[in-house]
């Protein structure tokens, strides 16, 4: 599943595109990408609702918290927002009318910009020339395995800023000015659970996945069953400290993908892959000492470390 790098990176380009234009039409492809992964069953008429609330708004721009991404639209009362979760394999694309349909396409928002619009965008995914009079366009939803969804939903305050109203339980993640590291900290010591565990909760700190998890474990040289009650705050602050380090080097070249079910709207991929030192390299050596890295199974997720780097931890 996409972790904060990656819907960053999503989030920009969508932003760079989208941003001042109108949604002149919704239209809903497949009606499953408006329920959720544990709940599919779409009510009467859903598909109709979706597209009438978003008919004509203004799309102020794209935002996101954690994982989860959201168009804050305007001229709406009370206000509203395009709720996004790519799941994974949600895409945004951003194309004319005229490209190929991808054959997961579920859902289409025709856009418009007006003649003198702040658009900002680098032409690169085929939108026509804005100087010929109102622009128009489409942002395409692809997900081939419907895990991701789409939802309209009122805005409501959570942490210092307004979020889509299903999201407010999500804690602030380490880009937003609301982010406080020390209180993150004190958090993660009252904490009785494997560390890695404790990363993944999006309550505490959002936007830390299964990939930087385990990178930032391995940064710091810390195992991923460390109990974090029991452990030194220092060592506590420096793998949080590795998870923001390491997101941000992510975020420099569009975050990690493995196959073509993550790009962004441009169609393409990130390349943080090449630079893992943990995740994903169960079975091979550790580029720090040479010993095998270990994959065991931490709360149902797949977790990787170097057995020698990251002792055991010892409790008195």
């Amino acid at each position: 599943m996409p972790e904060l790098p990656e819907v960053e990176s999503v989030r920009r380009g969508v932003h760079e595109w989208t941003a001042g234009a109108t949604i002149t039409r919704a239209e809903v492809i497949d009606p499953r990408i408006l329920g959720t992964t544990s709940q599919r069953r779409i009510a009467v008429g859903a598909e109709e609702t979706f597209s009438r609330s978003l008919a004509g708004l203004r799309i102020v721009s794209a935002e996101r918290r954690g994982k989860f991404m959201w168009l804050t639209l305007g001229e709406s009362d009370p206000a509203l927002s395009l709720l996004v979760h790519l799941g994974m394999s949600g895409q945004f694309r951003v194309q004319t009318a005229a490209d190929e349909m991808h054959k997961h396409t579920r859902a289409i928002f025709h856009l418009e910009r007006e003649l003198g619009s702040d658009f900002t965008g680098s032409g690169s995914a085929g939108v026509g020339d804005a100087g010929r009079g109102p622009e128009r366009f489409e942002m395409r939803f692809v997900d081939q395995r419907i895990f991701g969804h789409l939802g309209v939903q009122p805005l409501a305050w959570s942490h210092g800023r307004f979020v889509p109203a299903s999201t407010t339980h999500i804690a602030a993640d380490p880009l937003e000015p609301a982010f406080d590291f020390e209180a993150v900290v004190d958090r993660l010591t009252a904490k009785n659970t494997a560390l890695k565990s404790a990363l993944l909760d999006q309550s505490l700190v959002s936007g830390i996945g299964n990939i930087y998890a385990d990178e930032a474990l391995f940064r710091a040289g810390v195992h991923p069953l460390a109990n974090p009650s029991r452990t030194r705050r220092s060592r506590l602050a420096s793998v949080l400290e590795s998870a923001i380090l390491v997101m941000h080097d992510a975020l420099q070249v569009g975050g990690t993908s493995f196959d073509s079910l993550y790009v962004n709207v441009n169609g393409e991929s990130g390349y943080f892959d090449r630079a893992l030192l943990a995740y994903g390299r169960g079975g091979q050596e550790c580029v720090r000492c040479s010993t095998e890295i270990v994959r065991i199974t931490v709360g149902g997720r797949g977790t990787h470390f170097c057995p020698n780097c990251q002792k055991s931890p010892r409790y008195r």
